[in-house]
């Protein structure tokens, strides 16, 4: 079965008439093209029509896009993708661009695109790192704060009176003082080591 996707950009409010009319003259029925109208910040399987397409692909079915680049937010986004759909014997064709993975040069092609992805992530991180080590020297905490030490021992306190005195499950007494279960152990714990 030959199935189609169009991605057209919020921000820009398009319509999909171009992408949608290329997909129909290489034989993609109307009823067979997915749709989604999001911004391009999203991940495939973020998107409601990608969503439901990806449902409907099966091994021996092709996909068909405009330009490879609707089917990802990025090209890391666009190479996992694929490779996921290749993986599962589902055939990609790209119109505009060209890329077909069934052939020697679509393969090149992504093959290209697989290590600007990798050198794309390996510049994400860096910059990540460098923005974490710039924060920390000017003195910024990461991770939750510690728990205000005076308000856990009240709260441990009136739990444990709650329990003890009126009878109260500990699920019920953890959830006056807006803990779970979970979080009372967890304090009693350190109480008890400390």
């Amino acid at each position: 079965m030959k199935y189609g996707y169009t991605r057209t950009s919020t921000k820009d409010k398009q319509d999909d008439d171009l992408q949608r009319r290329a997909l129909i003259d290489a034989g993609v029925a109307d009823r067979q093209i997915y749709a989604d109208q999001v911004s391009g910040a999203k991940h495939a399987r973020a998107r409601a029509g990608w969503s439901a397409l990806d449902e409907r692909l099966r091994g021996g079915d092709e996909l068909v896009v405009w330009r490879i680049d609707r089917i990802g937010r990025s090209m890391i986004d666009v190479i996992t993708t694929v490779t996921e759909l290749l993986d599962r014997d589902v055939a990609v064709r790209s119109l505009t661009d060209g890329i077909d993975p069934s052939t020697r040069e679509g393969r090149l092609m992504l093959n290209l695109m697989a290590t600007f992805a990798e050198y794309e992530r390996e510049l994400i991180q860096e910059r990540v790192q460098a923005g974490v080590d710039s924060a920390r020297a000017r003195g910024v905490k990461f991770g939750r704060p510690a728990p205000d030490a005076a308000k856990v021992a009240r709260n441990l306190r009136t739990v444990q009176h709650l329990i003890e005195a009126e009878g109260l499950s500990v699920v019920e007494a953890a959830t006056t003082v807006g803990w779970s279960k979970a979080t009372y152990y967890r304090h009693r714990a350190s109480q008890v080591t400390s």
